[in-house]
């Protein structure tokens, strides 16, 4: 008996959705597994006693199923975009279902609209977010507790102050359409903000609540659904001309961050070019000197005789190589490394909180991934195999080449000329 159990217990352990095995342990600070599980288990409670007891007064299930019909149509409509969206954000993202949420705050009980956000978070993970790598399930299952809380507090607000079925054509019921959405969005930013900080310990404010410009698009998307709530009420034909307008603002929200990434994008390379990486180096700077943590390091990294290749094989080729050589460095430093091109053949790559050892560790795996790379390109008169690369990089780490950004930029471009004339092919500090 003992042995068919541990048999189980050992096929179990292999199962990948086993819970031991979900990347939330490997992947998550503990602050933040406790805070979202809390989140999670808060959600649940709340929504089955709510729905138990009746909390919030009788449901209309026609307007619990029109909501759930046009959530699921827009993000149908809009699928593309949302998964181009959520794989180019950052860590706060706008999501424009909220236009659905106002209307269900205003229009059901407490728990009715925390199952709508359930139903609809549940549908975009399906059809969207599950092929996006950088969307995993726990940080799903957490945005979804987050949801249903802040649907849950806004008309819990409106159904303890006697609000619910006030028609919302009267100053009373425009009361209680603003009152509804203050809530959902002060408790929804809330929420949000303290998970980012347990999951990435970010404080800036543009990482926690967004920037002024994504919170003008969570108003307008709260202001459709205040609309969309006055239509289902007074004229429900009207609701699907609230579907225009939000496909036009999802689709300007993605223009809107191409265009952001687009100006921080090498576009040999897919690295940041010197913009984006300088900017991402300054914040890091700021955030070393607020917090008085392990000090960040700096690899100046060029590619030895690049030239030659290029006058070999040509300036094509010679643009392969150098996004052969991007990759092979980016698989070579941390998960939370910054790599970037500095124009030609040079690469930098910023390693915040190291220490002096780790970070010559890394540096010699980069000149060591370069040195294997076996780079084949098809060209139209045959292939072309581009071997023996070698990289000199020069290391230096704050605090210890100056207290100032440039300070570190100067001695990591002064290393790196020591490993040059000194032979190439090294590291120099």
């Amino acid at each position: 008996m003992r042995a068919r159990a541990a048999v189980r217990r050992e096929a179990l352990s292999a199962w990948p959705g086993w819970p031991a095995r979900w990347a939330m342990w490997a992947g998550a600070k503990p602050r933040w597994i406790t805070y979202a599980l809390t989140c999670e288990a808060v959600a649940v409670v709340a929504a089955a006693v709510a729905l138990a007891t009746g909390f919030g007064g009788p449901v209309r299930p026609v307007w619990f199923g029109v909501l759930v019909v046009l959530g699921v149509a827009q993000a149908e409509m809009s699928r593309r975009i949302e998964r181009l969206r959520r794989w180019m954000s950052g860590q706060t993202h706008i999501n424009v279902t909220s236009v659905w949420y106002l209307a269900g705050v205003v229009l059901l009980p407490p728990a009715w609209v925390a199952l709508l956000a359930v139903v609809l978070y549940t549908h975009l993970w399906v059809r969207v977010w599950r092929q996006v790598r950088t969307r995993p399930a726990h940080r799903f299952v957490a945005s979804t507790a987050w949801a249903m809380l802040s649907c849950f507090a806004a008309s819990s607000v409106l159904a303890l102050l006697g609000l619910h079925g006030t028609p919302l054509q009267t100053p009373r019921g425009v009361f209680a359409l603003c009152l509804a959405a203050v809530v959902f969005e002060l408790v929804n930013v809330g929420l949000v903000a303290a998970g980012i900080y347990l999951y990435t310990s970010q404080r800036s404010a543009a990482d926690l609540i967004g920037t002024w410009e994504d919170n003008a698009f969570e108003l307008a998307t709260l202001c459709l659904g205040g609309l969309t709530a006055l239509a289902l009420v007074e004229q429900p034909v009207l609701v699907v001309f609230v579907v225009a307008p939000l496909l036009l603002l999802h689709r300007y929200l993605l223009l809107k961050q191409q265009l952001q990434v687009a100006a921080v994008t090498d576009e040999k390379t897919g690295l940041l070019n010197t913009a984006g990486w300088h900017e991402s180096a300054v914040r890091e700077h700021t955030r070393a000197q607020r917090r008085g943590t392990p000090g960040f390091a700096v690899l100046m990294i060029d590619l030895d005789h690049f030239k030659r290749i290029n006058d070999t094989y040509g300036h094509l080729t010679g643009d392969d190589v150098l996004a052969a050589v991007a990759v092979a460095i980016s698989g070579s430093v941390r998960q939370g490394d910054t790599v970037g091109r500095f124009g030609g053949e040079e690469f930098v790559v910023l390693l915040p909180g190291i220490g002096r050892v780790d970070v010559l560790g890394i540096a010699e795996r980069v000149r060591v991934a370069v040195g294997e790379l076996n780079v084949v390109i098809s060209t139209g008169t045959g292939t072309v195999r581009v071997s023996g690369l070698s990289v000199s990089i020069g290391v230096a780490r704050h605090p210890d080449a100056g207290p100032t950004l440039d300070d570190v930029l100067r001695t990591a471009d002064a290393a790196l000329y020591r490993a040059k004339e000194g032979g190439r092919n090294q590291v120099a500090v």
